[in-house]
C-alpha cells in the first residue's frame, strides 16, 4: 500500500485548495504502465471516498491533457522574447548565495536543467527572481504556483478542460522530497477561476501574494507533513 494527496479546489471557505491523503495499492515499477496502474489504484481508491472526477498532472498520465499540463511540457512566455516551461522558468529563476538566476536554463529540457551542476553547487537557495521582479521564499510554493497558474491563463483552451474536474494528483509528487506539486496548482487555478480571482491574481506580484495571503495558503500547504516516507514509496 501507499498513500498520495489529492488537491481539491474549493469554491468557498479560507481554503483555496483542500488536500487530503488517500491510501491505495502501490504497483512498483519504473515503466509507464506500472505508474498508470498506481495511478488507477489511486483514483479508484479517491473515488470511493466520492471524490471526482479526478485528472493525473504528470508526464505518466494516461490521458493527453494531463501529460501536456506537466511542469515538464506546460509552456509560456516570460517575455517578449522568451518562451520556456514551467519547469525551465522555475529553475532557471531561482537566487542562490553564489549565483543566479540561470535564465540560460529556460532554453534546456527538463532532463539538461537536473544535470546542471549550479543548481546544486551554488550555495542556499535565498529568493527567485524573474524579469528582474523578486519573489520570497514564503510563503512556500508561491512562485512556482504563480508560474504554473500565469502558464495556465496563456494556455486558455487546455485550462478550460480543467474545469471539468474536481480534483488532481500527481504520482510522482513526493512531499517529504518536494515541496511543489503541479496539481496543486491545478487545483488552485481552478478554485481562483470559481472565486473569480484569476484577473486579481496574476496581475503582478504582490497582487498574487496578497490573494494567497488573504487565504490560508501556510496552512493547506502544512497539510502535506503528514505523510511518511513508508507511506508515500
Amino acid at each position: 500500500m501507499a498513500k498520495r494527496p489529492v488537491f481539491c479546489p474549493t469554491s468557498e471557505g479560507h481554503d483555496l485548495v483542500k488536500i487530503f491523503s488517500v491510501d491505495f495499492e502501490w504497483f512498483p515499477g519504473f515503466s509507464i504502465k506500472q505508474k498508470q496502474r498506481s495511478i488507477d489504484a489511486l483514483h479508484e481508491a479517491a473515488r470511493l471516498r466520492e471524490v471526482g472526477p479526478i485528472l493525473e498532472i504528470s508526464t505518466k498520465s494516461s490521458l493527453e491533457l494531463g501529460s501536456a499540463l506537466s511542469a515538464f511540457n506546460l509552456r509560456l512566455t516570460v517575455s517578449p522574447e522568451r518562451n520556456t516551461t514551467v519547469e525551465g522558468a522555475y529553475q532557471g529563476s531561482k537566487v542562490f548565495d553564489n549565483g543566479g538566476p540561470y535564465p540560460d536554463l529556460f532554453d534546456l529540457t527538463g532532463r539538461q536543467i537536473r544535470r546542471d551542476q549550479r543548481l546544486k553547487n551554488s550555495g542556499n537557495l535565498v529568493a527567485f527572481e524573474i524579469n528582474r521582479i523578486q519573489w520570497p521564499l514564503e510563503p512556500k510554493t508561491v512562485f512556482y504556483d504563480w508560474l504554473y497558474v500565469s502558464a495556465l491563463c496563456q494556455n486558455k483552451k487546455r485550462a478550460a478542460q480543467l474545469l471539468k474536474y474536481q480534483a488532481f494528483t500527481d504520482i510522482e509528487f513526493n512531499p517529504r522530497n518536494s515541496i511543489n506539486c503541479q496539481a496543486h496548482g491545478a487545483a488552485l487555478y481552478v478554485a481562483l477561476s470559481q472565486r473569480k480571482l484569476l484577473a486579481e491574481a496574476i496581475s503582478d506580484r504582490n497582487s498574487f501574494l496578497a490573494v494567497m495571503r488573504r487565504y490560508d495558503y501556510k496552512e493547506e500547504i502544512k497539510g502535506l507533513d503528514g505523510f511518511s516516507q513508508e507511506e508515500l514509496l
